[in-house]
C-alpha cells in the first residue's frame, strides 16, 4: 500500500518536473537586439519629436542589416532609448518591468504614507531637509503620528544632502529624524519615526468639503492624481458639492503630477457642464500620424464607466498650483481658460503639455499588451502628441503662470482645507472677501525632489488609444 502511494507520488512529481522543464524549454529570453528593435519601431511610428532625430526618419536605413548595425552600437536598451530622444523631451520613459507602470496607472505603488518634498537648506551647504506635505490614511506614517508641516533632516541617522537623498530614501524601511527650524538653523528634536513601505492603493480624492464664507458655499477639492480607477470617487465628490449647494470651487492641484487625459476631460466637465461637445483640447502628433490619429478632445457628460457626470456649471474656478502641478493638471487649467475664468493661485506649474500611452513589444499600430513579446517585460511611455486649448495655447515649456503668485512657506504650511491655509485663504479672499492671514514669508527656497519622483507616472499625461489602436 505504502509502496503504491510512493510510486504514485513519484509519478506525479515527475509529471510536474516535466511540465516545468517544458515551460522553461518554451521560454525564450529576448535578445538585447530584439528589445532595441522594439524601441526603434515604437519611436519611429509614434514619437512626437521623431523629426528631431535623423535616425528615426523612415529612410534613415536602406535595409534591416543597416538598422541592426546601428542598434548594435548601443550596449543596453536604455542607452539606445536615451540617444533617440529629442533634446526638447523631458518626459518620455522606458521601463524594464511593465508591471510597475501598470500598477502605478491603477494607483498602486509602494508607499509608507508620507508624501514629502525635499528642499535645499537656505545656507547653500548642499544639505537637504524634508517636509511632510500630507499623510495617507491607514499607513505607517499615520500610525507614527506624522502630520503636514513636520520637518526631517536625517534618514537612519545620516544627514540628507544633494548627493545621498536618493539612496537614503530608496529602501523599503527607514527611520526619519524629525527637526525644528528657528529661522537660521535646523535642530534635531530627538523624535524619530520608523516607516515601512507596502503596496498601497491611493485614492487621489484626498479631501472634498464645503466651506461657508460670508454666505458663500465654496467647495474645496484636493485632488492628487488623475487615476481612472477612481473616476467614480471624483464624480461622487461633485455630487456632494451639488447636494450642498456649492456656487464656487477651489480645486487644489498643488501636488498633482498628472495622469489620465480622459479623467482630466471629465474633471473639466464636472466643473462646467455647459460646454458639452465643445473642444476641450486639440491634438498634434508627428507628421506621419497627424492625419490618421489627431482628434479633438471634447467636454463630455459621462465618466469612463458610463455614469452621468455631476456638473456644477460654474463660470469661475480657482486652481491652486505649485511647481509639482504637471501634465493633466495643466491640461485642466489650460483647457478651461478659453471658456471660464480659471484663476491660478500659487506657483508656476511644471510645463508639460504632451501626452503618452504605453507601448509594448508588439506589432504596430497597436503595440498591445495582448500581443507583447513574452521574452521580456520592457515597455515605454514615449511622448506621442501634444495638446493645445481651444484658443491654440500650447508649448508652455516654462509652465503656466499664476494670476495670484504665492509660494508655499515650508515652515508655515497650514492645514489642508483649513480657511487659514495660505493658498486656500488667498482664493477665499478673492471669492468671498475673507481676510487673509499673514504668511510669514520665508526665503524662496529650491526644491530638489519629492516622494513622487520615484513613481513611474510622475509628471506623465496618459492618453487613451483610439479604437483603431486599441488591443
Amino acid at each position: 500500500m505504502k509502496r503504491n502511494i510512493f510510486i504514485t507520488l513519484l509519478a506525479v512529481s515527475t509529471l510536474f518536473v516535466s511540465c516545468f522543464e517544458d515551460a522553461d524549454d518554451n521560454f525564450n529570453p529576448a535578445s538585447t537586439l530584439e528589445i532595441q528593435n522594439f524601441i526603434y519601431r515604437g519611436l519611429n511610428y509614434f514619437y512626437l519629436y521623431k523629426a528631431d532625430t535623423p535616425e528615426l526618419a523612415n529612410d534613415a536605413f536602406a535595409n534591416d542589416n543597416e538598422l541592426n548595425n546601428f542598434l548594435g552600437n548601443y550596449e543596453t536598451p536604455e542607452a539606445l532609448f536615451d540617444y533617440l530622444l529629442s533634446p526638447q523631451d523631458r518626459f518620455s520613459s522606458l521601463f524594464s518591468d511593465y508591471t510597475l507602470i501598470e500598477n502605478a496607472l491603477s494607483g498602486i505603488t509602494l508607499s509608507n504614507g508620507m508624501e514629502f518634498g525635499l528642499v535645499y537648506y537656505p545656507d547653500n551647504s548642499g544639505n537637504v531637509f524634508g517636509y511632510v506635505r500630507y499623510v495617507l490614511p491607514n499607513t505607517d506614517a499615520q500610525t507614527q503620528g506624522l502630520k503636514r508641516g513636520d520637518l526631517f533632516t536625517t534618514i537612519d541617522g545620516q544627514q540628507l544632502n544633494e548627493n545621498n537623498y536618493n539612496d537614503l530614501l530608496a529602501p523599503d524601511s527607514y527611520t526619519i529624524g524629525l527637526a525644528s527650524y528657528d529661522g537660521t538653523n535646523f535642530t534635531l528634536t530627538g523624535e524619530t519615526a520608523l516607516l515601512n513601505k507596502v503596496q498601497y492603493n491611493e485614492n487621489p480624492v484626498y479631501k472634498a468639503q464645503t466651506l461657508t464664507i460670508n454666505g458663500n458655499k465654496i467647495g474645496y477639492l484636493m485632488y492628487n492624481g488623475f487615476i481612472k480607477d477612481y473616476d467614480t470617487e471624483l464624480n461622487n465628490a461633485f455630487a456632494q458639492f451639488k447636494a450642498e449647494g456649492v456656487s464656487s470651487l477651489v480645486l487644489d492641484l498643488r501636488y498633482n503630477g498628472g495622469g489620465s487625459v480622459e479623467t482630466a476631460t471629465d474633471l473639466a466637465s464636472m466643473i462646467t457642464g455647459q460646454f458639452n461637445g465643445q473642444i476641450f483640447y486639440k491634438e498634434f502628433w508627428n507628421e506621419d500620424r497627424q492625419e490618421e490619429n489627431a482628434k479633438n478632445g471634447l467636454f463630455d457628460n459621462s465618466i469612463s464607466n458610463g455614469s452621468t457626470i455631476n456638473s456644477l456649471n460654474l463660470s469661475q474656478v480657482y486652481i491652486l498650483t505649485t511647481r509639482r502641478s504637471a501634465s493633466a493638471s495643466e491640461l485642466v487649467l489650460n483647457g478651461l481658460k478659453p471658456y471660464i475664468d480659471a484663476v491660478q493661485v500659487g506657483d508656476t506649474t511644471t510645463g508639460k503639455f504632451q501626452a503618452s500611452f504605453l507601448l509594448y513589444d508588439a506589432p504596430a499600430p497597436q503595440f498591445s499588451r495582448s500581443e507583447a513579446n513574452t521574452g521580456h517585460t520592457y515597455a515605454m511611455l514615449p511622448l506621442v502628441f501634444k495638446t493645445a486649448n481651444a484658443a491654440g495655447n500650447t508649448d508652455f515649456v516654462d509652465g503656466l503662470f499664476p494670476q495670484i503668485p504665492l509660494q508655499e512657506n515650508y515652515f508655515n504650511l497650514g492645514e489642508l482645507g483649513d480657511e487659514n491655509e495660505p493658498l486656500l485663504a488667498a482664493a477665499l479672499f478673492e471669492i468671498a472677501g475673507r481676510p487673509m492671514p499673514s504668511n510669514n514669508d520665508s526665503p524662496r527656497l529650491k526644491e530638489i525632489s519629492d516622494s513622487k519622483a520615484s513613481s513611474p507616472i510622475d509628471g506623465k499625461m496618459i492618453g487613451t488609444k483610439r479604437s483603431t489602436l486599441s488591443e
